[in-house]
């Protein structure tokens, strides 16, 4: 996605008529005509599919009638199979290009951005787009990423692992790069020769076979100029990568007579032909280590990481649903077959990754179906974990629960049941143990008791569908003629016959008024303290016996404090909190709300000249919502007075103001050593950015981020040199943490360290009203068209969740790492429908797979096997353990391919991994 004017320079070339040089060296200029396709941007993707079959049509043609024509489509098999799905006669045809080797395709399935997608999306997208590529023929080895806004730490490292030894990138270069070519370093110390694209990145020679209107060629002086601007970055020489190509463009029809005719040492190839003459040693490179995210060499258009940040919000609950959930639930304990639903979750999740998808940074209406993608993931992953636990809550008894642990370690954890009460609850689990409970709701017992005429009977009978009255089922009924009284009694799952028709024939004939009442067994919500094996499943069960104490100290709110023996909360007048832990960690000042203004668009935020800051709240109300022991909670009720809208004229923020209210829920949980927040408000205004501060118990020079793999260290500023502010905000996925401070998060979150190392900001709303402003004070040049998106307000209700830890400064350890798992996986829990009668079943252990800063990213079938991939997230080397009933254990590659046999003994394999390392493991049941 870019623009000729406004994503980077179109190459210093000499486009002047009378310049006559030539590129004498046979080959010395190779020609890779191409399109960079964005699936969807400022049009939505079928308007943009239409173009794309009609140049497709043309350059399929073209390739047929020509062989000495060479096409590379992109890098992503998206376009292919957008094409082919309209015309799906053409797919032998294209094969026979591929297999030809004269059409590139893969190995992506999508272009999609590195940061706003989890790392294990990033594999499925190659493993999809490998595949794909494939059945037609052949995939194109190289890791082409002409147009992410940068790239993650652990790129070489996943293209290495997938067999590909060369990649391709242009955003996102540091400035100590100064030629073509530099070894990409992984965490992990895996390095991949990497080709930069200098000199206008995807489009360096896109108009070079451009004519005057006379029909002169402008070939000969413009040939002459790449290939002096270009050699400087050849310094080993070699031949020189000319892409010709542009956004949605298709080549000159008589491109390969222009080549042949100019006679200017050039050649026509596919971008997989030009890396086939490249040598994938690194050897004497210059070496990178790291994510690409300098703003020296071009744009890299960070607001992307927060414009609809609903949609980064669906992203990660989609995505944490299918990977942590869904397939983790079908390879361990279901019995059929869900592939296929899982397969269709992950295309869409693989969809919206797309760089001009997830970052927001298209139009209303393609925002629009990118969420509804999004959503569709869910609903699939969602539908997939109803299936298995319906199978197995089978075998639990009525009004028992079963709860599954999605983490691969025991843990101990808050789940909300809904369990029949007569009384206080007791609970206990399949094998006995007591289970402490806290009751949260008490629901109504009388759900309605009213009086109709008898003639109005059988219409008050209409309320009830097949046997659910009042949203629950019918468990009895009793009609009195002498108090002229029909009696239900509804419960959550009644399991018993029932026909509305026996009700009917005992009303025959009433007359007069008759009273109606329809009563509900005595239910209570309860939050229940459960402990559940690693990745394994519990069942919790009703009994008449009190349930037990929590093991930890009980959790209180008192006076404005919360206080769980691990953590104490403080609510000050001002609506901020204070936080302290019993070794001493004390942090002031936490959730301080931050609005400004915001005079950007959806690339990069821009605040006006005369910004205003509003921080201090009109007034503050603290209100309790749960007192412990095992949950406490208070909400914090803060009001201000925002700007309702920017002043572009004016570059300010406007004089006409809007109330809003802002709810704080602040939450303590039995055993967690983090602070749980809920921050909730309508949003009125326009043009701003709202941000959540967390004063640091520290000054921190850095920060350090979980992201896609790994955690990546960052400074506090971002490196400048070419047409935008470098601004060091930055994203974080799972938590980041700076100064002896964690904030865990849910989803892709902006964050940035302000006041020289002594805050840090959190980004929970920005509000922009334009695509791309053709005039952005922090950006030279446009991103793209200026297209109104009034959507992209964000008006409305907004909520945002994260928590808040206390920890040691410095790089984040094992206790960090844990904490963010315990808060991202909440246990899963489905009500058991067996018979009243049977034993509830035992605890029972899935796979655990252990290790000080090993983090677990995804389990799943593939080939027959139980696959599990994993990533040490540590500076330190690290063993993984893995336990469970397996008898045979191999490593593989991201492929598939079989790698080293594990030894296997009672069930348990070890692993060592180098810091940053990833290793996928598939294991054999037993």
């Amino acid at each position: 996605m870019r623009v000729n004017t406004g994503r980077g320079n179109t190459g210093r070339v000499n486009t002047g008529r009378g310049n006559t040089g030539r590129a004498e060296e046979p080959g010395r200029i190779v020609v890779v005509p191409h399109t960079h396709w964005d699936r969807e941007w400022y049009l939505p993707f079928q308007r943009f599919r239409l173009r794309l079959v009609s140049l497709l049509d043309g350059v399929i043609g073209g390739m047929e009638a020509d062989p000495r024509w060479h096409f590379t489509l992109d890098g992503q098999m998206a376009a292919v199979d957008d094409y082919l799905e309209i015309r799906p006669e053409r797919r032998e045809r294209v094969a026979a290009l591929v297999r030809e080797g004269r059409l590139a395709v893969g190995p992506w399935q999508i272009l999609h951005d590195e940061f706003l997608c989890s790392g294990e999306n990033i594999v499925r997208n190659l493993e999809l787009g490998m595949r794909r590529a494939e059945e037609l023929g052949a995939t194109m080895m190289v890791g082409y990423l002409p147009d992410q806004f940068g790239h993650c730490a652990q790129t070489p490292q996943i293209l290495k692992l997938a067999g590909i030894e060369h990649a391709c990138v242009w955003r996102g270069v540091p400035g100590e790069v100064r030629a073509s070519a530099f070894a990409w370093e992984a965490p992990d110390g895996t390095a991949i020769r990497t080709q930069y694209l200098p000199e206008g990145g995807y489009g360096n020679a896109a108009s070079m076979f451009e004519e005057f209107a006379d029909g002169a060629s402008l070939l000969p002086g413009r040939a002459a100029g790449f290939a002096e601007s270009m050699g400087r970055w050849y310094p080993r020489g070699g031949p020189l990568l000319a892409m010709y190509g542009a956004d949605h463009t298709a080549p000159a029809p008589d491109l390969a007579d222009r080549v042949a005719e100019a006679g200017l040492g050039m050649r026509l190839d596919t971008l997989a032909g030009y890396f086939a003459e490249q040598d994938p040693s690194v050897d004497g490179l210059p070496r990178v280590r790291g994510e690409l995210r300098s703003h020296a060499r071009a744009n890299i258009l960070p607001g992307v990481l927060s414009a609809r940040v609903r949609l980064k919000q669906m992203m990660g609950r989609a995505e944490r649903l299918v990977e942590r959930y869904a397939e983790p639930l079908t390879a361990l304990w279901y019995a059929g077959d869900a592939q296929m639903f899982l397969d269709l979750a992950w295309r869409r999740l693989i969809e919206v990754s797309c760089h001009d998808s997830v970052t927001g940074c298209g139009s209303d209406e393609t925002a629009e179906q990118v969420a509804a993608r999004m959503a569709e993931a869910e609903q699939l992953g969602r539908a997939v974990c109803d299936l298995v636990t319906a199978e197995r809550a089978a075998s639990v008894p009525l009004g028992s629960h079963l709860v599954f642990n999605p983490t691969p370690a025991p843990r101990t954890g808050l789940v909300t049941l809904d369990v029949p009460s007569d009384g206080e609850p007791g609970l206990v689990t399949g094998d006995g143990r007591p289970v402490p409970a806290q009751t949260l709701e008490i629901a109504p017992t009388v759900l309605d008791d009213a009086v109709h005429p008898a003639s109005r009977l059988p219409i008050v009978l209409e309320r009830v569908y097949g046997r659910v009255l009042f949203g629950q089922e019918i468990r009895d009924w009793s009609v009195s003629r002498e108090d002229r009284t029909l009696t239900f009694h509804v419960t959550s799952r009644a399991g018993v016959p029932f026909d509305i028709g026996d009700v009917r024939e005992a009303l025959r004939d009433a007359d007069g008024d008759w009273r109606v009442r329809i009563l509900a067994d005595p239910r209570r919500t309860v939050a229940a303290l459960v402990d559940v094996p690693a990745l394994g499943l519990t069942t919790v069960q009703p009994v008449q016996a009190p349930g037990g104490a929590p093991d930890s100290a009980p959790v209180r709110a008192e006076g404005n404090v919360l206080d769980n023996g691990l953590l104490r909360a403080q609510v000050h007048d001002d609506g901020t909190l204070g936080l302290r832990t019993p070794s001493g960690h004390v942090v002031e000042g936490v959730g301080r709300i931050v609005d400004g203004g915001d005079l950007g668009d959806s690339y990069n935020h821009a605040p006006p000249a005369a910004d205003r800051l509003v921080g201090d709240p009109l007034s503050v109300d603290v209100e309790p919502v749960w007192r412990g022991p095992l949950l406490a909670a208070y909400d914090i009720v803060r009001t201000y007075r925002w700007p309702a809208s920017g002043d572009v004229p004016g570059d300010a923020r406007s004089a006409a103001e809007e109330d809003v209210t802002v709810t704080t829920r602040a939450e303590l949980r039995a055993g967690e050593p983090f602070l749980r927040l809920r921050v909730t408000f309508d949003n009125r205004c326009e043009d701003h950015r709202v941000r959540l501060h967390m004063p640091l118990p520290r000054r921190a020079g850095a920060s350090f981020a979980e992201g896609q793999f790994a955690v990546t260290e960052r400074g506090l500023t971002a490196e400048g040199g070419f047409g935008e502010r470098p601004v060091p905000t930055f994203p974080a996925s799972g938590f980041v943490a700076a100064g002896g401070l964690a904030v865990l998060l849910d989803h892709v979150t902006e964050y940035e360290i302000v006041d020289g190392g002594r805050e840090m900001a959190l980004t929970l709303l920005r509000s922009i009203g334009y695509l791309s402003r053709d005039r952005n004070a922090y950006r030279d040049q446009p991103a793209g068209p200026q297209i109104p998106t009034p959507q992209a307000q964000c008006r409305g209700e907004r909520t945002a969740e994260l928590a808040v830890m206390p920890c040691d400064g410095g790089r984040p350890g094992t206790d960090v790492l844990q904490a963010a798992e315990a808060y991202r996986h909440d246990f899963l829990t489905g009500a058991g429908y067996g018979h009243a009668t049977v034993p509830a079943p035992p605890s029972r252990e899935g796979v655990a797979i252990t290790g000080d800063g090993v983090a677990m990213t995804s389990l799943r079938t593939r080939d027959g096997w139980i696959e599990t991939r994993m990533a040490a997230q540590c500076a330190e080397p690290a063993t993984a353990v893995l336990h469970g009933p397996f008898t045979e254990a191999t490593r593989v590659d991201l492929r598939g391919r079989p790698g080293i046999p594990l030894d296997v003994h009672d069930g348990t394999a070890t692993l060592a991994l180098r810091p940053g390392e990833i290793a996928t493991v598939r294991l054999r049941r037993s």
